[in-house]
């Protein structure tokens, strides 16, 4: 019965992770096949199946098994759940193999550790599906364009898991009770006195003395009154004997103010003679001593100064002058200051120092370039050729950076991954180069002129 198809695309819009210098795609159907002999079922069945066009650039993935198949994200969170903890127990299982294979004295065995330990990536959750409940994984062995192997592989699926946070409450502002009326003391007839003051007998003098009026102080010759403030208190009624005291006082105050003022004498006033200077004779200065010079003289001592030796300078280190290697790329120093790559142009034989799972020799690469652009040629295993685009460019710091557009594809209709090199110049400009295959793959390599 034919296979249900999972998800398609193409190889380009991904990125092949590897181990050993190899990619695990390039091996995906004899990795399937191998944990099928050594019976780790659980492990296969999580794996879809890939199947490459006949133009080598774009991949079909089937499901292993029979039944419904759902999305990661269409299934309920505890479908997702079930399948999560499947997957851990199967990782789990993966990595003990893995270390295990690694340690193997076979080399064979060692590069199936290897690729083992990375078949598991996968470029995100939309590539993960259930199948009949169990959790199937397309395109394993990739991660998404410039992007590393995660540490976690399940930590993206754990992330649509995790419960989205909910909204802070908004908190009504609490209005403040409105403070409850003073009471206002209310008194009736408040124009009413409280306390009726008793009556004001205003008497004068004539009702004391008669018709005769007493002589008094003229209003003119006293200055205006300044307005006061007058609080009347509630008098008391005054014996009537009081009266003649009172304007008796009265009298005596104001009979001063009648009598005439004396006028100021004319006659002018002497000043008293002022008296006559009196000379005063200085005191006479008294001369001060004169002074003796009382510091002790001495003839003085020539001290003779030797003359200071000049430090010796340590001996120059012998300067060793390395030989060019023969037909090696030299990075020109004026060339590379200028931002040119001419230096680069033409034809060069790669070494890796990686060595081929089937033949145990390192695989042929020879790059032709012009004007920082060119292809990259691959034969490996039982004379299989890959080819592929590549570029080039000089940063600003002076390094060479040379790329690929994608894996290179293969007459057998596979892909053969292609490293990201990078170079700098050496002793004598002399091109140190190294090729990185992912985060943790690093390769030394040379390059040297075809033919040599």
């Amino acid at each position: 019965m034919a296979k249900t198809l999972l998800r398609s695309g193409n190889l380009d819009d991904f990125q092949a992770v590897g181990g050993g210098g190899q990619a695990v795609f390039e091996s995906a159907l004899q990795i399937r096949e191998a944990l099928r002999l050594r019976k780790q079922q659980s492990i296969v069945d999580c794996l879809a199946i890939p199947q490459v066009n006949d133009g080598g650039d774009r991949v079909d993935w089937y499901a292993p098994l029979e039944g419904a198949v759902s999305s990661w994200k269409a299934a309920d969170e505890e479908a997702r759940l079930r399948a999560l903890r499947y997957l851990e127990n199967t990782l789990a299982s993966v990595t003990s193999l893995s270390k295990k294979s690694l340690q193997s004295p076979k080399t064979a065995q060692q590069l199936f550790g290897s690729l083992l330990a990375k078949a598991f990536q996968f470029p995100g959750e939309n590539f993960l599906f259930l199948v009949d409940g169990k959790p199937v994984i397309t395109f394993w062995g990739f991660v998404n364009l410039n992007e590393n192997a995660r540490e976690d592989v399940l930590d993206c699926l754990r992330e649509s898991l995790r419960p989205e946070p909910m909204p802070a409450p908004v908190e009504e502002p609490v209005s403040e009770p409105e403070p409850e009326p003073v009471p206002v003391m209310v008194f009736e007839q408040a124009d009413a006195p409280l306390v009726t003051p008793p009556p004001v007998v205003r008497m004068t003098v004539d009702d004391v003395y008669g018709a005769e009026p007493v002589p008094t102080v003229a209003q003119e010759a006293l200055p205006p009154a300044e307005p006061t403030l007058v609080i009347r208190k509630p008098k008391r009624r005054l014996p009537l004997w009081a009266l003649p005291v009172a304007a008796v006082l009265v009298a005596a105050v104001a009979a001063p103010l009648l009598w005439p003022k004396t006028a100021p004498s004319a006659e002018p006033v002497v000043a008293p003679p002022a008296p006559a200077p009196v000379a005063i004779a200085p005191k006479p200065v008294q001369s001060a001593p004169a002074m003796e010079m009382t510091l002790p003289l001495h003839q003085a001592d020539v001290v003779a100064v030797s003359a200071k030796e000049p430090e010796q300078k340590p001996a120059d280190e012998a300067v060793v002058i390395a030989a060019i290697p023969k037909e090696a790329m030299v990075m020109d120093a004026l060339q590379v200051k200028t931002g040119s790559t001419r230096f680069l142009n033409g034809t060069w034989r790669v070494m890796l120092d990686v060595k081929d799972p089937i033949t145990g020799k390192a695989p042929s690469l020879r790059y032709q370039i012009q004007n920082n652009k060119g292809t990259a040629r691959v034969v490996h295993g039982d004379n299989i050729v890959c080819r592929t685009d590549i570029f080039s460019g000089l940063h600003s710091n002076g390094e060479l950076l040379i790329k690929t557009r994608g894996n290179a594809r293969c007459t057998d209709g596979s892909r053969y991954p292609m490293p990201e090199i990078t170079c700098k110049a050496g002793t004598n400009d002399v091109a140190e180069c190294s090729a990185r295959y992912d985060a943790k793959t690093v390769v030394p390599l040379t390059f040297k002129k075809a033919g040599a």
